[in-house]
C-alpha cells in the first residue's frame, strides 16, 4: 500500500512538473513582448493623398510599398509567419493564403519589383512568389535570385543586382549599396545565421529555415523627385559604406539590435543615421516574426527576448537618441495603411 502511495505521489508530481513546463513553454513561445518603440512616436494613415505623393505602407519586418502614384514597387514582400517551432524543428515554405491576404491589404496587385535586402527567409521567402502574383522583376543578390529559380520563376522575371550601379524605377532610382548583416553575438547563431552566405542552386521549399542563406545584404538608397531615402533592412553596418549618400528619411532596421554591445549600436547610428544625416527616422524590424499578420504589432517572443534581453535596450537606445537629436523626427508606420512620404510642395 505504501509502495502504491508512493508511486502515485512520483507520478502526481511528475505530471504536475510537466504541466508546468508545457504552460512555461506555451507561455514563452506563444506570448509576445510590447514593442520596442516609443507609442509617441506611431503616426496614422494618411486620410488624403494628394497627386503627386510619394507614399509607403509599412507590413511588418522590412517589407515596404512605395509608389508615387505611376510606378509602385516592394521591398521584401515577406506575408508568411512560421511558428518558433517549425523555425526550430520543421519545414518551411510560402503560405500563399498570407500572400493573398498581404497584397489586398497593401492594394497592391501589380509591382515593378520586389528587392529582398537580403535572402533569410524573413527577407525573400515570399518574394518569388509575390512576383509572379504582380508581375514583379525579382532584383537581388544571385543567392536570391535561386529563391526565385526554386519556386519556378521565370527567367526574365529575376535580375541579379550590382553593388552601387542605378536601377531606375520609373521615377525612383534604387541604388544598392552592399552592406553587413547584423552580427549576431553568439557565435553559434553567428555561424548558422551568416557562414556559407550563399544559395548556390535553386532552392525548393519546403527546406529548412537556415537552408534560407544571406546571400548578400544590401542598404538601398532611393531618390525621388520628391525626396530621397535610405532602406537599411538590417542592423549592420561597413565603415564608412554610406559616405556621399544622403537621405532625408533612413527606415532603419532595428532587429536584435538590443542584443549587442553598447558600442555596437553607437558605431551603427554613425555608419547610418550620422553618415546620411536624415531629418526623419523611422525603424523597422522591430515586430514579431511570428506574431500573426492581421493582429496588432507586437515585440518579439517572449522566448528571444529572455534569452537576449533585447528589446528594453533597443528601447532605451531608440529613445536616448530621439532625445539627443532634436532635429530628427522619429516615427513608426501603421500596418497596411498608407502614409504620404513625401508631399509636393504645394500640398505643404
Amino acid at each position: 500500500m505504501r509502495g502504491r502511495t508512493i508511486t502515485g505521489l512520483v507520478l502526481g508530481t511528475g505530471a504536475a512538473v510537466l504541466v508546468t513546463v508545457l504552460a512555461l513553454a506555451g507561455y514563452f513561445l506563444g506570448t509576445y513582448q510590447a514593442p520596442p518603440v516609443d507609442p509617441a512616436w506611431a503616426v496614422e494613415g494618411s486620410n488624403e493623398v494628394p497627386e503627386g505623393a510619394v507614399t509607403v505602407r509599412y507590413t511588418g519586418t522590412a517589407t515596404l510599398v512605395f509608389s508615387d502614384g505611376d510606378t509602385t514597387w516592394m521591398t521584401d514582400g515577406w506575408f508568411s509567419r512560421p511558428g518558433p517551432l517549425t523555425l526550430l524543428y520543421g519545414q518551411i515554405e510560402p503560405d500563399l493564403d498570407a500572400i493573398d491576404k498581404g497584397l489586398e491589404r497593401n492594394l497592391v496587385s501589380r509591382l515593378s519589383a520586389v528587392f529582398p535586402v537580403h535572402s533569410h527567409y524573413d527577407h525573400a521567402m515570399d518574394a518569388p512568389e509575390v512576383a509572379k502574383r504582380t508581375g514583379a522583376v525579382l532584383l537581388g543578390s544571385e543567392s536570391t535570385a535561386n529563391i526565385g529559380r526554386g519556386w519556378g520563376l521565370r527567367e526574365e522575371q529575376i535580375r541579379v543586382v550590382r553593388d552601387r550601379e542605378p536601377i531606375q524605377l520609373g521615377k525612383f532610382t534604387v541604388t544598392p549599396i552592399e552592406s553587413k548583416h547584423f552580427q549576431f553575438p553568439d557565435p553559434k547563431m553567428a555561424a548558422r545565421a551568416l557562414g556559407d552566405p550563399k544559395i548556390a542552386t535553386p532552392l525548393r521549399p519546403p527546406v529548412g529555415a537556415f537552408d534560407y542563406k544571406l546571400g548578400k545584404a544590401y542598404a538601398l538608397h532611393v531618390a525621388h523627385p520628391m525626396g530621397t531615402w535610405l532602406i537599411q533592412g538590417s542592423a549592420g553596418f561597413i565603415e564608412g559604406g554610406l559616405e556621399g549618400y544622403d537621405a532625408d528619411v533612413v527606415f532603419l532596421g532595428v532587429g536584435a539590435l538590443g542584443s549587442q554591445t553598447d558600442a555596437y549600436r553607437e558605431n551603427y547610428w554613425r555608419e547610418t543615421v550620422q553618415r546620411t544625416n536624415p531629418s526623419r527616422v523611422i525603424p523597422i524590424h522591430w515586430d514579431s516574426l511570428t506574431g500573426p499578420i492581421e493582429a496588432p504589432f507586437t515585440g518579439p517572443v517572449r522566448a528571444a527576448a529572455f534569452f537576449t534581453k533585447g528589446s528594453d535596450k533597443t528601447l532605451k537606445f531608440l529613445k536616448d537618441k530621439h532625445a539627443t537629436n532634436p532635429n530628427i523626427e522619429f516615427v513608426t508606420l501603421p500596418r497596411y495603411d498608407v502614409v504620404v512620404l513625401f508631399r509636393p510642395a504645394a500640398t505643404e
